[in-house]
Formats: C-alpha cells, structure tokens, sequence
C-alpha cells in the first residue's frame, strides 16, 4: 500500500494532554499513522485511506485547528 508522510501545524494545542487526545483521535481514523505528535506540530503517515482532509477533521474533532501542511 502507497503511503506519504505530511507534518501538520496545530494552533490550540498547550500541553501534554492536548497532545495525548489528538494521538486518540488520529489513530482511531483508518490510515493514519501518528508518526511524532508534538505541541503544535503532527508528523503522520498517510495512507491511500485517508485524505489531508480527513486528518483535518480528526484534528478538528480533538478541539484544534490546522494552520499548515507540508
């Protein structure tokens, strides 16, 4: 299976805990691998699964928001 890996800036995120939830979220959608999940920052592996914008709306979902992708 094809995969990209995609680092994703985070504006909401403040501590440890913030970073545990999105990790929740992210690993219970279909095709995404939470590579390094840091404040403000989310290193994933994507799979032909899932979209940027499935990743957009799990971390919507967790409470934060997308300010970039690379």
């Amino acid at each position: 299976m094809k995969t990209i890996e995609k680092t994703f800036t985070i504006q909401g995120m403040s501590c440890g805990g913030c970073v545990n939830s999105l990790t929740r979220v992210l690993k219970s959608v279909p095709g995404i691998e939470p590579l390094k999940i840091e404040v403000g920052k989310a290193h994933l592996r994507l799979d032909e699964r899932a979209s940027s914008q499935a990743v957009k709306d799990a971390i919507e979902r967790a409470g934060f928001a997308v300010t970039s992708e690379a």
